[in-house]
C-alpha cells in the first residue's frame, strides 16, 4: 500500500462516526430514562431535565423554548463532530443529513417532505413566500393587527414595491365561536383578494384561530392562505396537510425547543413553482421546494439538533405534553378569572387555546406589571399592549410546576388589591 494512501485511510478512520446518520439516530431516545407511570413524577423528571435560571421563575416560554440538557448534549456533540470534520463533512453529510432530517420533521408533523424545506425561522419562512409571491398592482391581501409585527412589515414593503392593497382585521379576544372569526375574514375578500395571512395561534395571546374553515371559505374565493404557526409545531397535535393551508411557517426554536435558529416551510405543491426564493440557489427546477432554502453556510448542527428534538418529544409524547401545557394555562386561569381587576384576554375553550395566556390588571399598564412581577416577585413575563390586548403573555412550560404558579397568582392577587 501507498503511503499516501495509507495515511488518508487512517485518517478517515481516526475520525469516527462520519457515515452519514448514525451519529444522531436513536442514541438521544435509547439514552432517556422510563418514565414513570404518575403524572406529576413524570414533570418532576422532566423539570430535573432542564438547567433553570435560579434567580428567577420563567413564564416567558414563548420567545425562545429552553432547550432540554438531553437535547443539548447532542447538539454540543454535532457541533464537535462538524468542526473536527470541517469541510469534509460540509461536502460529503450536509445535504444527505439534512434531507433526512427534513423526512423525519414531515413525517412527525404529517406532510409530504416534497413540500417542506428548513428554515431559520417563522419570520423567514413567511416573509419568503410574501416576498416571492408574484403580485401586480392592486392585488389585495388580508392580515390582522394581532399578526406578528415582521410579517406585517413584509405587507407594508410589498405594498411600497408593487402597489398591493392591505387590509388589517382585528381579531376578538372573546369571540363567539368559529363562525364570527372566518365571517370577519370573508367579508373583507375583494375580487382583487390574493393571499390571507393568518395565525394558527395568535402569538400574544395564544388564541387558536380555525385554521381548516377559514381555508375552506378562502378557497372556494380563489385566495390562498398563508398560516404563521410560530407557536403550534411541538406545542399541541396537529397534521399540517389536514389543515388544507396553501403555507406554512414554524419556529422549531419555540415549542419543539431546538437550539435557537431553526424552522420549517411548508408549501403546497401546485404553488412551488410561482414563488421566488429569498436567496438564489442552484436548483433550477421549479418544481424543488429545495430552492426556496439556500442557507449557504450557516451553523448546521442546529439543523442535526432537530432530530434530537424530536426525539425528545416524542419521549414525552406529544398529546401528553398538549395535556400538561393547557393544564398549566387552566391552572392559573381558573384561580385568576374571577379576581376583581383582572381581565384575561384568551379564551379557556380547549379548542380555543392551549399552554400561552394572557392576562392583565386594569389599573396597571402591561409594562409597568410586567415590571412588578419581576421586580418585586422575581417573575419573567413580557409585556403586550397593543392591537387590543393589554396584559402580559403567560407562558408556562413543560419544566414549570404547580407550585410556581402558586407564586405567579399570589402576585397578580397582591397587585390587583393595590
Amino acid at each position: 500500500m501507498k503511503k499516501r494512501t495509507f495515511l488518508k485511510q487512517m485518517t478517515l478512520a481516526g475520525l469516527g462516526p462520519i457515515a452519514s446518520h448514525s451519529f444522531f439516530e436513536g442514541p438521544l431516545l435509547n439514552s432517556l430514562p422510563k418514565l414513570p407511570l404518575e403524572e406529576e413524577a413524570i414533570w418532576e423528571l422532566v423539570k430535573r431535565q432542564y438547567e433553570l435560571h435560579p434567580d428567577f421563575i420563567n413564564l416567558e416560554s414563548g420567545y425562545y423554548n429552553i432547550t432540554p440538557q438531553p437535547t443539548m448534549d447532542k447538539y454540543l456533540e454535532h457541533l464537535k463532530r462538524v468542526n473536527l470534520e470541517g469541510s469534509f463533512y460540509m461536502r460529503n453529510h450536509r445535504f444527505k443529513d439534512k434531507a433526512w432530517i427534513t423526512n423525519k420533521l414531515a413525517e412527525t408533523f404529517g406532510c409530504d417532505s416534497s413540500s417542506l424545506v428548513i428554515t431559520r425561522n417563522t419570520t423567514e419562512s413567511l416573509d419568503l413566500v410574501v416576498s416571492g409571491f408574484p403580485w401586480k398592482k392592486e392585488d389585495h391581501a388580508i392580515y390582522a393587527v394581532q399578526d406578528y409585527g415582521a410579517m406585517q412589515d413584509m405587507f407594508l414593503q410589498i405594498k411600497k414595491r408593487y402597489g398591493v392593497k392591505l387590509t388589517a382585521v382585528s381579531v376578538p379576544n372573546h369571540p363567539q365561536g368559529d363562525a364570527e372569526i372566518v365571517e370577519l375574514y370573508e367579508s373583507q375578500i375583494t375580487p382583487k383578494t390574493k393571499m390571507i395571512m393568518l395565525c394558527h395561534m395568535i402569538n400574544i395571546t395564544g388564541q387558536i384561530l380555525p385554521v381548516k374553515k377559514i381555508c375552506e371559505m378562502a378557497h372556494r374565493h380563489g385566495v390562498e392562505v398563508l398560516v404563521d404557526g410560530a407557536h403550534c409545531i411541538g406545542h399541541f397535535e396537529f397534521k399540517i396537510s389536514e389543515l388544507d393551508c396553501d403555507y406554512y411557517g414554524s419556529s422549531l426554536h419555540k415549542w419543539l425547543a431546538t437550539p435557537l435558529g431553526a424552522g420549517l416551510l411548508y408549501v403546497k405543491s401546485d404553488h412551488i413553482s410561482k414563488i421566488w426564493p429569498l436567496l438564489a440557489d442552484n436548483e433550477k427546477k421549479l418544481t424543488n421546494i429545495k430552492r426556496l432554502s439556500h442557507t449557504g453556510t450557516h451553523p448546521v448542527a442546529t439543523d442535526l439538533a432537530i432530530s434530537n428534538a424530536i426525539d425528545y418529544l416524542q419521549w414525552i409524547g406529544l398529546k401528553r405534553k398538549e395535556e400538561r401545557m393547557r393544564f398549566l394555562k387552566n391552572y392559573w386561569y381558573e384561580a385568576l378569572r374571577d379576581v376583581p381587576n383582572i381581565v384575561i384576554n384568551t379564551p379557556i375553550a380547549p379548542d380555543r387555546s392551549c399552554g400561552i395566556g394572557n392576562i392583565g390588571i386594569q389599573t396597571l399598564s402591561p409594562h409597568l406589571l410586567a415590571e412588578r412581577l419581576f421586580k418585586e416577585f422575581k417573575i419573567f413575563t413580557v409585556a403586550i399592549d397593543y392591537a387590543n390586548v393589554k396584559g402580559c403573555r403567560i407562558t408556562p412550560n413543560v419544566f414549570t410546576s404547580t407550585e410556581e404558579l402558586d407564586e405567579f397568582v399570589n402576585a397578580m392577587k397582591s397587585l390587583a388589591k393595590a
